[in-house]
């Protein structure tokens, strides 16, 4: 076999091991509506809110997010956010092993349960909140107007996250290989180390970067319950809705281009740990 023709096999081995191939027609008609709807949807209006916020040049865009109050919403609601993803990493991961890998009285229910921040109008959420933790609460738990709340309506919202993407993956799990693992002598923690968790950390990355955004962006859940307080308990979404208020857009697009920086940086931090984590595995 001659060179000539060796190169056409190996080009099309190099493309086949990429994982891709040319497109033809209607791939790539496919490609440019799925672009420009993304584009509609998402890539105008970021950018649009990033020209907005830099409208009043760097001084503006800084005054605006170091001024005492907005430092302040923006420190809790990331803080509280980071928190709320630490938590619901591990409760969420725990949660989606027991209904995948137990069978119990009420599993049914409890998988309905799961569901309802997603259903659930997020106002809804904060006045049923401030119904059992506020200043009339049957439980006999108070936290209106303090930080626990805010921690708390973040938790209430972002808890299927985990839960939903962590559980189709351990549900298609091989079992096979884990008896495989155990019959050579892995204990039950190695096994989870180095076959079970490598293959869930790419759905416990991605559900971890969905709550994280979720919590930086939530304002109906929170509201009623937190009660706004400047300084204390205002988180960012409440001081963009006041600044848009007020007339000062410049202000609420500075506010939400940082917001979006740190989100993106979240998901690019998330993806490196993930993809460590299924190397060393």
């Amino acid at each position: 076999m001659t060179t000539a023709t060796l190169a056409p096999d190996r080009s099309a081995a190099r493309r086949s091991a990429r994982g891709g191939r040319r497109l033809n027609r209607y791939s790539g008609l496919g490609l440019g509506v799925a672009m420009l709807w993304f584009s509609l949807l998402v890539l105008i209006p970021l950018t649009a809110v990033v020209v907005t916020a830099s409208e009043g040049g760097w001084s503006g865009f800084w005054d605006a997010v170091t001024n005492e109050q907005t430092a302040a919403a923006i420190r809790l609601t990331v803080g509280t956010a980071f928190g709320v993803t630490v938590v619901n990493v591990v409760m969420g991961t725990l949660i989606a092993w027991v209904l995948v890998r137990d069978r119990f009285f009420g599993k049914r229910l409890l998988e309905v349960l799961i569901d309802i921040p997603f259903a659930l109008p997020t106002i809804v959420a904060g006045l049923v909140l401030l119904s059992l933790y506020g200043p009339e609460s049957p439980l006999g738990i108070d936290i209106h107007n303090t930080r626990i709340a805010v921690f708390l309506a973040f938790l209430f919202v972002t808890l299927p996250f985990i839960v939903r993407t962590v559980q189709p993956v351990l549900a298609e799990l091989d079992h096979e290989v884990e008896e495989a693992a155990a019959s050579l002598g892995a204990s039950r923690f190695t096994t989870f180390r180095r076959i079970i968790l490598p293959s869930l950390t790419p759905a416990i990355a991605a559900g971890a970067a969905l709550s994280f955004a979720r919590g930086v962006s939530e304002y109906g859940s929170l509201v009623l319950l937190s009660g706004n307080l400047p300084m204390r308990t205002e988180v960012t979404s409440v001081r963009i809705l006041s600044s848009i208020e007020n007339d000062n857009i410049d202000s609420a697009a500075a506010v939400a281009a940082v917001l979006l920086a740190i989100s993106f940086a979240v998901i690019v931090i998330l993806d490196v740990i993930q993809r460590r984590v299924i190397r060393r595995g």
